[in-house]
């Protein structure tokens, strides 16, 4: 089933809700290093609350382990805001499948252009000139329920 790849990222507490979202939808989710907290970030257990023990969770200690571990053959759903001429499709018109892995980058500068231009296809989340994107949490939410409804895998 789909998976949340967090590549890079910043803020512990982003994360740590991003494990609470994959905990609520029994989603796996991938860090990939360098992560810009400790797993032990009091933030990042904070936000997370009492769900840790329910995240299936690992950790890579960069990309090219992650893909060489088997994630390779799937499709890399990579997301943008569309502010460096990666445009995405709106993900409300994206198709999703089962076995795609949504790959979200670090806060202050989203995914390098060098794993943009070689992912698979790619996703934005629409939004007002008022701001350049959502936050990370958000965004994750938004397209893991948009991508669960889709395949009718929603929780009961």
């Amino acid at each position: 089933m789909i998976e949340i790849v967090l590549f890079n990222p910043e803020i512990p507490q982003n994360t740590g809700n991003v494990a609470r979202l994959c905990a609520g939808t029994d989603t796996r989710l991938h860090l990939i290093e360098p992560l810009g907290f400790s797993l032990a970030d009091r933030y990042l257990k904070r936000a997370g609350l009492d769900y840790w023990p329910h995240v299936r969770l690992s950790v890579w200690p960069d990309l090219q382990a992650f893909l060489d571990a088997g994630h390779a053959s799937r499709r890399l759903v990579l997301t943008t805001s569309g502010n460096r001429g990666h445009a995405g499709t709106p993900y409300h018109r994206f198709a999703f499948h089962p076995d795609d892995l949504l790959i979200f980058g670090p806060e202050s500068k989203g995914l390098p252009e060098w794993l943009l231009t070689a992912g698979h296809a790619a996703v934005r989340i629409p939004v007002s000139k008022n701001v350049r994107s959502h936050n990370l949490a958000n965004a994750a939410s938004i397209l893991l329920y948009e991508a669960l409804r889709q395949l009718g895998a929603l929780p009961d």
